[in-house]
């Protein structure tokens, strides 16, 4: 009995190619995260661009691994962060739920893509919406971390004043970057076929 090299070989979780795309988002995003303007509370960066981007370009699976070796590399202490911070202790700061929450965003990304498509533009939308219900859970677990290390800290702050401080200045910006991202990411979608 002949058996065809397909059957032989189980497929990979990964391709070399997929590989090689999820690495270099995750170094966008590092870079992305060193281009910011330090402010009171959470700075101003392109890392949410780099995430989106990320996702957009990639597709939910690779995408969410980018953020995932972004974290990681961080997490270990590599200064990947914003300010050239690392470590557990950034992640676990005052701003490191919003960081965290990127991963909110990938999954939920990764999750809608479940849903089937059946053309260009109703997938555009969806991946839109994706993205902009995972911007709204990173905000929230951002903010719900960001108040309860503010009252580790023997201070207390209303969600009302820390979404003020922490996310209201942000939003305008957060979604122009959205929009740039899936822009640039559709252009090069039909040059970079991962499959």
């Amino acid at each position: 009995m002949d058996i065809s090299v397909s059957e032989r070989t189980p497929r990979r979780p990964f391709t070399t190619k997929e590989l090689t795309f999820t690495a270099l988002m995750a170094v966008l995003i590092i870079i992305c995260s060193w281009l910011s303007i330090p402010t009171g509370s959470v700075d101003f960066t392109l890392q949410t661009f780099a995430v989106f981007f990320s996702l957009s370009l990639l597709g939910g699976k690779n995408g969410t691994f980018s953020v995932l070796v972004y974290l990681l590399l961080g997490a270990v202490g590599l200064p990947v962060f914003a300010e050239f911070k690392g470590g557990i202790g950034a992640l676990f700061g005052l701003t490191g739920g919003y960081i965290l929450g990127f991963l909110l965003t990938a999954l939920v990304y990764w999750l809608a893509e479940l849903i089937p498509v059946k053309n260009t533009v109703l997938r555009i939308v969806r991946n839109v919406a994706a993205l902009l219900v995972g911007l709204a859970l990173c905000y929230l677990f951002g903010t719900l971390l960001f108040m309860h290390i503010y009252g580790l800290n023997g201070k207390s702050i209303t969600f009302s004043a820390a979404i003020s401080a922490c996310v209201l200045p942000y939003i305008l910006f957060d979604l122009g970057k959205l929009a740039a991202a899936v822009f640039l990411a559709e252009r090069l979608r039909k040059h970079i076929k991962l499959k």
